[in-house]
């Protein structure tokens, strides 16, 4: 049977692959809290927990039709972003894949109500919010596996729960020991051209809203209470923060490790920060005594 050991909410904010002297430019002198935390994590958690795959959950990977998860048997290549090549360029990366939890998850979508498709082309586009976490987090732990699923763009909260619930179960009926990893942002509205180069500091009063702001807070709290239930009782009031993915990255998380019966509590591993507007933060759940609740057992309907 396996398990997922630990899950985050994870930022990949483009600032991180910047030279430190540069992130300083940007930062008033001084360095911004998500790259020290970032190699913290990797310290405590990715060096010594026993796990076997990385799954990201990634906030930049839109699909339309349905959710889509990696599923090749190796990854590897430069990258350059498309959005930001000036700071993204030319980053080697090499990791395994895990093609046997990527197709089993598929064979959990229709009972969920959902679309999981794996793909095993080598010709996949990857997209930042992958490789700045494995820049950080998985390079040189050469015998860890690290797959990715997109966010449906069409999909609504209760789409992203499904598919959550789905991978929750894949993980279940596997031997795999599973990180979790919700790559992406809470608020997520930039500010426009002309303005943002003013708001590329890190201290949150940068944020685009005091609205914003005070719901990502709100929700930090209520992470760290390990009151995962409150979090999604109020979605409906959180989208109009804009948050990143419709807050997708998260919810299939949530879906994956109980929903409102994970009381796991949230550690934080940086400050919450600004990025030109959005609201950005590293949040840690160790797996709770006994264990992630199990993924909801529901039949549900696509139609």
């Amino acid at each position: 049977m396996g398990k997922v050991v630990g899950a985050a909410l994870i930022a990949h904010v483009p600032t991180i692959m910047l030279p430190e002297e540069t992130r300083k430019e940007l930062n008033e002198g001084q360095e911004i809290s998500l790259v020290p935390g970032l190699e913290k994590l990797r310290v405590d958690k990715f060096d010594t927990l026993d796990y076997d795959t990385v799954v990201v959950l990634d906030s930049h990977w839109f699909t339309t039709v349905e959710f889509v998860v990696t599923a090749q048997d190796h990854r590897s290549g430069l990258f350059t972003s498309e959005e930001l090549p000036r700071g993204m360029s030319q980053i080697p990366y090499s990791f395994k894949g895990d093609p046997e939890l990527a197709k089993a998850m598929a064979n959990y979508d229709e009972k969920n109500g959902t679309w999981i498709t794996p793909i095993e082309d080598d010709h996949l586009p990857i997209f930042y919010a992958t490789i700045n976490l494995w820049h950080y987090l998985g390079r040189g732990l050469k015998d860890k596996k690290w797959i990715s699923v997109s966010l449906a763009q069409t999909a609504t909260t209760e789409d992203f729960i499904r598919a959550g619930r789905a991978i929750g179960e894949a993980i279940r009926d596997s031997d795999r020991k599973v990180l979790l990893l919700a790559s992406g942002a809470l608020s997520h509205t930039f500010y426009k051209l002309r303005e943002l180069r003013k708001h590329e500091a890190s201290d949150p009063s940068h944020i685009f809203s005091p609205e914003a702001r005070a719901m990502d807070e709100e929700r930090l709290e209520w992470m760290q209470a390990g009151d995962h239930g409150k979090i999604l009782e109020t979605m409906p009031q959180f989208m109009k923060a804009r948050p990143e993915g419709m807050f997708g990255h998260w919810l299939m998380m949530a879906g994956a490790t109980g929903e409102e019966l994970n009381t796991a509590r949230g550690e934080l591993y940086s400050k919450y920060e600004n990025s030109i507007g959005t609201g950005q933060v590293h949040v840690w759940f160790d797996e709770p005594e006994g264990g992630f609740p199990l993924p909801k057992d529901v039949r549900l309907s696509r139609d």
